[in-house]
């Protein structure tokens, strides 16, 4: 019998999460047993904290539920021939330190994964934020060479996997965060032009200097004002991908406006939402590219480790806060 850790949502946020949101438990775990549905024991080693639990908690989620989450974890024990003891997996089984499970919701590492290269990693740049980059470029933005590409929140673990690509599909990147350091690090990744948002004087014309000419692309991590703003920079016929809202997630009243139809209607924009799991009968492909590109060091990742499964809530808050650079990781 193993007894797992794992938390759970004792209040529904209201505003940002706090601590006392938060419930540490520990659950007990049935024992595998042959021609019995759960085929495998799992121990979490990495789990992922991703701006989106915020507002899927308050969607899908009941007080008492565990935290919905990814995790890169070690099969313990098996009784499926399709998974060996030792090896690694990517599962979506919240936030637990151990979990058992029939297998059909595992993803293997890709065999050809370096022993050099963080297993954290597919939980980021070759994992679901990877992923989310390179298909919203591809396929929602339409990326081309010789397009201006924008990227908010570009130092997190989606934008700043969405300026390189740009880069390595002949893009003009300009990107914008929220400190100095994040800003270098751009520099750092090869970004055209990069600004501290919470520092210029005005949005529009920082964003009206990185580019004269206006945007071809722009992958919205934000919405809020920032959206409202860089908008009106489009050029004609330019493409938007929403993958996300912080600047919104944390609210309690709604913002107000902006009212988008004039500057959508005079340059004749494509905007679209999107989630990333539309294109999983495709993950394979993104994740071999993926993978590819960071052996060759052609996409460079950074990851903040907070050690300890205990402070999960914390680095959950952080994250939210903006306090990461690169993907925010947990190592158990």
């Amino acid at each position: 019998m193993v007894t797992a850790k794992v938390w759970v949502l004792k209040k529904h946020f209201e505003g940002f999460p706090k601590n006392s949101d938060f419930d540490l438990k520990e659950v007990e775990l049935p024992s595998l047993k042959d021609g019995g549905k759960w085929k495998l024991l799992l121990e979490s080693v990495f789990l992922s904290v991703d701006p989106y639990m915020r507002p899927y908690s308050q969607r899908d989620m009941k007080e008492g539920d565990i935290m919905i989450g990814t995790q890169v974890a070690r099969i313990v024990e098996s009784k499926n021939p399709a998974f060996t003891v030792g090896a690694f997996v990517v599962g979506r089984s919240g936030w637990r330190t151990h979990f058992i499970s029939d297998g059909k919701d595992l993803h293997l590492l890709p065999s050809n994964w370096p022993e050099s290269l963080p297993r954290s990693l597919a939980l980021g740049t070759v994992g679901m934020p990877g992923l989310t980059a390179y298909f919203g470029l591809l396929e929602v933005c339409k990326m081309k060479p010789g397009d201006t590409v924008l990227v908010n929140a570009a130092a997190g673990a989606v934008g700043s996997v969405v300026g390189q690509l740009a880069k390595i599909g002949g893009c003009k990147v300009v990107g914008c965060a929220g400190s100095d350091d994040k800003v270098a690090y751009l520099k750092e990744l090869g970004f055209d032009e990069a600004f501290n948002y919470k520092t210029v004087k005005s949005l529009d014309e920082a964003l009206r200097k990185a580019s004269p000419d206006g945007y071809d692309c722009f992958f919205d991590n934000v919405g809020g004002e920032f959206a409202s703003v860089a908008i009106n920079q489009m050029k004609k016929y330019g493409r938007i991908a929403v993958c996300g809202a912080i600047s919104q997630y944390n609210d309690s009243v709604p913002q107000k406006g902006p009212y988008i139809q004039i500057p959508m209607i005079f340059k004749e924009l494509q905007m679209e939402g999107f989630i990333v799991s539309r294109w999983s009968n495709r993950r394979e492909e993104g994740l071999k590219a993926l993978l590819k590109w960071v052996m060759e060091g052609k996409v460079k990742y950074h990851e903040q480790v907070t050690e300890g499964f205990e402070n999960m809530p914390m680095a959950f808050i952080g994250m939210l806060k903006g306090q990461n650079l690169g993907k925010a990781i947990v190592k158990v």
